[in-house]
């Protein structure tokens, strides 16, 4: 008889039970887990569209507010009758008009001028075989070359004392033509024969111009002037002064006092210090007329006040009226406007303080008449109104973007924030606002429409629907548009910006809401996903115990079919 087979009976048992598990798993996160994380991603859809609009609304407020905070119906701007060099501006109020300024006369410095020829002689004789070309007290050093005289050549080297070169002169013209020194008069002297004829084109010393001589169609030609100038760069002792200052001390120019020493000093140290100081001049050297200068820092008929000290420095340098120092006076500019009175300002800047024109000042450089327009800053304001505009249209869009259904067909799609009535009405609220009129003003402006502003067909977007009507307003009636925008409590400014605070604060609380919902659903999607999780490890548990089982099973199933099939061999 055949034995008994059982070794197949589980065969039939044995199946992926992990894919049971997968997918048991994934029909409980469908119904429990995708549902949660669609609302937590559908708020955070929410917070980011209302933070956008936030910032836009933000935006908006700032736009506003820039229109109060910059005053900008007050602005001008200042425009010339002719091509000008003049310089006009206006300050915010101007009272708009023209004014025709008629200039008859520039404000100028007040000038000292020092005695000329402060420097004494290049030599105290008439000697001057010591006196070496490069350190002569000329105004301008004599530059190495040649020049000519009488159709002759001379050449000079600066290492030449004077004396060399007077004995060129007489060795290239043949004795024909001679030169002296007169330290008396500090002038250099041509005599020749006949007619002296000085210089060529070829020349390229300045020797000439340097002693000051210039053909004059005579036999004898003399410098034109001193010749010896003082060493700016040379202490005040040693400098060349034809009198000699020593010591130190304090002289002081418009009150304020100045010090000095004649060992350390010099006249160009001495200029800085002067012009440095709180004097309010100018100080400077002449050197073609070898004199000092002081020259009011501001300019009108206002004098230079110089006080001498004991060592008589001032005197030295010949800025005292003893010396023979000369006070130019400066010039008050003169000038009319509109035909009135002659007005008259120390400075060539005409201020309303001078000219009584509120907020005007006109900065004068030429004698001339001008009429002078000062006018609503159009290009300004319309700029500020612009930005108003553009920031309340993307703020109506982002609402209508962001709330709209669409309907295509039969097929019907919503947007982010759809059905949130709140969001919608501010959308309303705003429209509603900006197009009421402002009550209580005086002007003829009360609402947008009177500014040219509508909108655009039945859409929600503003737009200057008559750019010419909005110029011609903020040209004639700034004022008007001013009282509109800006009026405190009741003006359109202080209005929108109070009801967008009010917006922004609703906006910021939404979105707070949204963020406290989404920290409940995370805390929930945390203890769905544990319980989740521990179901998952409880039906891997239990398909383990249930593999044990079909294994130790089929080892028993094994066992038994072994016993009885060697039994029925036996038999």
């Amino acid at each position: 008889m055949a034995g008994i087979k059982i070794s197949n009976l589980l065969q039939n048992s044995a199946f992926d039970w992990q894919e049971i598990v997968t997918k048991l798993m994934d029909v409980q996160r469908t119904a429990t887990i995708k549902p949660v994380e669609a609302e937590i991603a559908a708020n955070t859809d929410k917070t980011t569209a209302l933070n956008d609009l936030n910032t836009l609304m933000e935006s908006l407020k700032s736009s506003v507010q820039a229109i109060r905070t910059d005053n900008v119906f007050s602005l001008r701007s200042v425009s010339s009758s002719t091509n000008t060099t003049w310089t006009s501006t206006s300050s915010n109020g101007a009272a708009v008009g023209s004014y025709t300024f008629d200039v008859t006369q520039l404000a100028t410095q007040a000038r000292l001028a020092g005695a000329d020829n402060i420097g004494s002689s290049l030599a105290a004789t008439n000697d001057v075989t010591g006196l070496t070309v490069a350190n002569l007290r000329t105004a301008t050093a004599v530059t190495a070359g040649t020049f000519t005289v009488n159709g002759k050549q001379v050449t000079v080297a600066t290492t030449d004392s004077l004396d060399d070169v007077f004995n060129a002169i007489s060795t290239a013209t043949g004795g024909t033509v001679t030169a002296s020194y007169d330290s008396s008069t500090d002038k250099v002297t041509l005599s020749g024969s006949s007619t002296v004829v000085l210089g060529a084109a070829n020349d390229t010393s300045n020797f000439f111009s340097v002693f000051k001589l210039a053909n004059n169609g005579a036999s004898s030609v003399s410098s034109s002037g001193k010749l010896g100038t003082v060493k700016t760069t040379a202490s005040l002792a040693s400098a060349g002064l034809a009198t000699t200052p020593s010591g130190s001390g304090t002289f002081s120019i418009n009150g304020v006092s100045i010090a000095y020493d004649t060992a350390t000093d010099t006249i160009k140290s001495l200029i800085s210090r002067i012009n440095k100081s709180t004097a309010g001049v100018t100080a400077s050297y002449d050197s073609a007329n070898d004199r000092m200068m002081l020259s009011n820092n501001s300019t009108g008929d206002i004098g230079i006040g110089v006080t001498d000290d004991s060592n008589g420095i001032l005197a030295a340098l010949g800025l005292t009226s003893g010396t023979g120092a000369t006070l130019t006076r400066g010039t008050n500019a003169l000038f009319t406007v509109n035909g009135g009175e002659t007005l008259s300002s120390t400075s060539n800047t005409l201020t309303d303080s001078v000219h009584g024109i509120s907020g005007l000042s006109v900065t004068v450089n030429t004698k001339d008449e001008q009429t002078l327009t000062i006018g609503s800053d159009v290009a300004t304001m319309q700029s500020y109104i612009t930005k108003f505009v553009d920031a309340f249209n993307a703020v109506q869009s982002k609402i209508d973007e962001d709330t709209k259904i669409t309907i295509t067909g039969t097929k019907v799609a919503t947007s982010v924030l759809t059905g949130n009535r709140e969001v919608e009405g501010w959308g309303t609220n705003l429209r509603d606002l900006v197009f009421s009129s402002i009550s209580g003003l005086s002007g003829t402006i009360d609402q947008l429409d009177d500014l040219g502003i509508d909108f655009d067909g039945i859409s929600n977007q503003l737009k200057i629907a008559d750019s010419e009507k909005l110029a011609t307003a903020l040209t004639d009636k700034p004022d008007d548009v001013g009282a509109y925008f800006l009026t405190s409590g009741t003006g359109f400014v202080s209005k929108l910006y109070t009801n967008l605070t009010k917006l922004t604060s609703a906006n910021r609380a939404q979105q707070s809401r949204l963020s406290d919902s989404n920290d409940k659903l995370n805390t929930q999607l945390e203890r769905l996903q544990a319980q989740l999780a521990s179901e998952e490890d409880r039906l891997t548990q239990s398909f383990i115990q249930m593999q044990n089982a079909q294994s130790n099973a089929q080892t028993q199933a094994s066992a038994l079919d072994n016993a009885f099939g060697n039994k029925s061999s036996s038999n």
